[in-house]
């Protein structure tokens, strides 16, 4: 997958399942790939699968109702799924948080938001391994709920953990993406932009097809943020037509892309991902 090799990934991992069918980890990395080529239905196939081998796995079937939200832009299944899990039990909430946090930002729930958040591990939430610290959903959740210095406060520190790997790192371009991020957050054009494009610039699609096209995504959105709406839209239609988890749902309900909501060329991407 990392080499764009998409049609081997498949075979090969359809093969696997042949092999050792009761296997969850080799069915959802199965699953996880035909989420990256948008085959939904083949998704929620392979992810029942998985669910009849380990019916008691609360991330599996998190990741099967998130199919709902990706596909069809419907958040409810997502939530109500992880809103039973906390009820039987509470100790699973750890594992749900990030994606929680999706969910409810899609659904606009920014108080249920906020719970989601309070719930994530220390370590954070990291998207196809950018290590966005605990401060980016924190920050994110705070600004769309309108407390501003909470907000920015959360970005700040979002800033120094992000600098310090940087620092750290220099090449290191997940931690640029996320620097980026913040410097955009934060207001911080000029930064925002120069770090966001070396991020693509040192991990290009060529290197990494499944962390290259978040970048090209993270980028998208850092133009969107700081107003460079033309530059947004011409990364987020390279995005949607690369092999990702960039979805029709995300992009339709969530509040990221709300900078580019009305532009008709924003909404015939989000329409070229809509299902068929």
């Amino acid at each position: 997958r990392r080499q764009g090799r998409w049609d081997e990934s498949i075979k090969n991992l359809e093969r696997a399942v042949e092999l050792d069918p009761q296997d969850p980890a080799i069915l959802q990395q199965l699953a996880l790939t035909y989420d990256s080529l948008r085959r939904y239905a083949d998704v929620e196939s392979v992810y029942d699968r998985a669910i009849a081998v380990t019916p008691k796995d609360a991330a599996l079937r998190a990741a099967r109702a998130e199919v709902e939200l990706n596909w069809h832009a419907d958040p409810r299944p997502l939530i109500s799924t992880i809103e039973a899990f906390i009820v039987q039990d509470s100790s699973e909430v750890k594992h749900l948080a990030w994606v929680w946090v999706r969910g409810a930002l899609c659904k606009r729930d920014f108080d249920g938001a906020r719970r989601a958040v309070d719930a994530l591990p220390i370590d954070g939430c990291y998207d196809q391994n950018i290590p966005f610290p605990r401060s980016w959903c924190e920050g994110v959740v705070a600004q769309f709920r309108g407390d501003k210095a909470a907000a920015r406060a959360a970005f700040t520190n979002m800033r120094a953990e992000a600098a310090k790997m940087v620092v750290e790192q220099p090449n290191y371009a997940a931690a640029l993406c996320v620097l980026g991020v913040a410097d955009a957050a934060l207001g911080n054009k000029d930064h925002a932009i120069r770090e966001s494009r070396r991020a693509v610039q040192l991990l290009p699609l060529s290197k990494d097809a499944i962390v290259g096209a978040r970048l090209v995504e993270y980028l998208a959105l850092v133009y969107a943020w700081i107003g460079e709406k033309d530059l947004a839209l011409e990364q987020l239609s390279v995005a949607a037509r690369l092999p990702s988890h960039l979805s029709y749902g995300q992009l339709r309900l969530h509040p990221y892309w709300d900078p580019l909501r009305g532009d008709s060329r924003f909404e015939k991407i989000v329409a070229s991902l809509a299902p068929k």
